[in-house]
């Protein structure tokens, strides 16, 4: 199997998210019978069905971030396709020294379609990942569930695709997020008030609260717009050197 070819003398750092990739790379990597430690890194806003979900794998360690993606959006601003600094933040710090064993796959994005089975980090020189069911497509994932009869979150049930941060800005399953996780999508706009409240002091370019709502909402506004350039020419001045 691709993951015993590839296992370090000290385990895989297995990183799990609770999605349905998530679950079968667990399951391959126990039925490899090669050594691994599993972790999760909490990004507090994923939805409350899925962290419950994780919670029912004693082997996950969770890994709690320093700061709250609400403290990190009233300081940093609400991230976007092209200023999405929350991933490092919240999802990529673990694994350093370490072989990652992840759940991506070329089938969920033109982006990911062009990463190897094999990585290093650019990030983090490190750390390398190894991707063992990069080539599977989504029927094949949800066969290998079917047959070896595993669980998965519940909200798959309820016709999402994919799970991840609510109101994640590579989404465009807006409207259906918003209805289903209405607490947390309303934690989200305060933060993001608090954020918007501190800029209009600077002068920055959106004159209500509610034009920088929906423009971040819309996934397909366009940064180079004078009038809503503002918002990462702020990320610039307040971007993290570290």
């Amino acid at each position: 199997m691709r993951i015993q070819q590839f296992e370090p003398p000290e385990g895989y750092y297995l990183a799990f998210s609770g999605g349905k990739d998530s679950v079968v790379l667990l399951a391959l990597a126990k039925e490899a019978g090669v050594r691994y430690d599993v972790h999760y890194s909490l990004t507090t806003i994923d939805p409350p069905e899925l962290v419950r979900f994780i919670k029912t794998f004693p082997e996950v360690t969770i890994e709690y971030p320093e700061k709250s993606m609400y403290k990190l959006i009233e300081e940093k601003g609400l991230p976007r396709r092209q200023g999405r600094w929350c991933c490092e933040k919240l999802k990529e710090n673990g694994g350093s020294g370490r072989i990652v064993l992840t759940g991506i796959r070329w089938a969920e994005s033109n982006k990911r379609a062009h990463r190897g089975m094999v990585e290093s980090c650019y990030k983090d020189t490190t750390k390398r990942y190894v991707h063992p069911i990069i080539d599977w497509n989504q029927a094949e994932i949800w066969e290998y569930i079917g047959l070896r009869e595993l669980d998965y979150c519940s909200l798959y049930d309820e016709g999402f695709q994919r799970l991840g941060c609510i109101l994640c800005p590579m989404t465009r399953d807006i409207e259906k997020q918003m209805a289903r996780f209405p607490k947390t999508v309303e934690a989200i706009r305060r933060a993001a008030f608090r954020y918007w409240a501190r800029q209009t002091k600077g002068g920055q370019k959106f004159p209500t609260f509610e034009s920088f709502w929906e423009w971040w909402l819309d996934r397909d506004a366009s940064v180079n717009e004078p009038a809503q350039k503002m918002m990462f020419d702020s990320y610039e001045a307040q971007a993290d050197p570290s």
